[in-house]
């Protein structure tokens, strides 16, 4: 019988995966080295948080037309908050190994640095469950900074987005982490 292997996943193990019989290293591999998703239901229900942020680079222009709120189509922080929101909702959607999560909270925050012309975006995620919301911070705060791009993409080409990365999380057995040096 065909195990479904072939020359190819024989290597699995030494650049993360798994070959056959051998346990992962990362928990989203099965014992053939392919993907699955984790079975949690045997983990308790923990209160459980995430921050993440992102980072968008504007020029002077594009970002006092931002901060007037001038753009011809809109709000910007508000569409990309709402967007981040949404984001954070959908994220088992777009994410191919994630659970779904029945959100307690999402809140999507900017910090204006007009000596930079930066917004940086903060997501928070919060939840009780037997896995956690770090990805869902995360696609928050990059489906807000996206969104921030879409709205701006009109006066500005050259819009960079950077520094996306998980800020703080809790709750659950990996325990608290928070990012030095932010």
């Amino acid at each position: 019988m065909d195990s479904g292997m072939d020359e190819r996943d024989s290597g699995r193990a030494a650049d993360g995966g798994a070959a056959a019989g051998q346990p992962s290293q990362f928990t989203h591999f099965n014992d053939q080295g392919r993907a699955r998703m984790v079975d949690v239901s045997a983990k308790p229900v923990t209160q459980r948080a995430a921050q993440a942020s992102a980072t968008v680079h504007l020029n002077s222009q594009t970002f006092a037309q931002v901060v007037a709120g001038s753009l011809k189509k809109g709000d910007v922080l508000a569409v990309a908050q709402v967007a981040g929101i949404m984001a954070a909702k959908k994220t088992s959607e777009i994410i191919p190994m994630c659970h779904q999560i029945a959100l307690l909270g999402v809140d999507i925050g900017f910090d204006l640095d007009s000596a930079q012309q930066t917004i940086k975006i903060t997501a928070a995620v919060r939840c009780k469950g037997e896995t956690g919301v770090e990805m869902e911070a995360l696609t928050a705060a990059s489906v807000a900074a996206l969104t921030v791009y879409d709205m701006c993409k009109a006066v500005q080409r050259d819009i960079v987005i950077s520094d996306v990365m998980l800020l703080e999380k809790s709750g659950g057995k990996s325990g608290e982490f928070v990012r030095k040096g932010n």
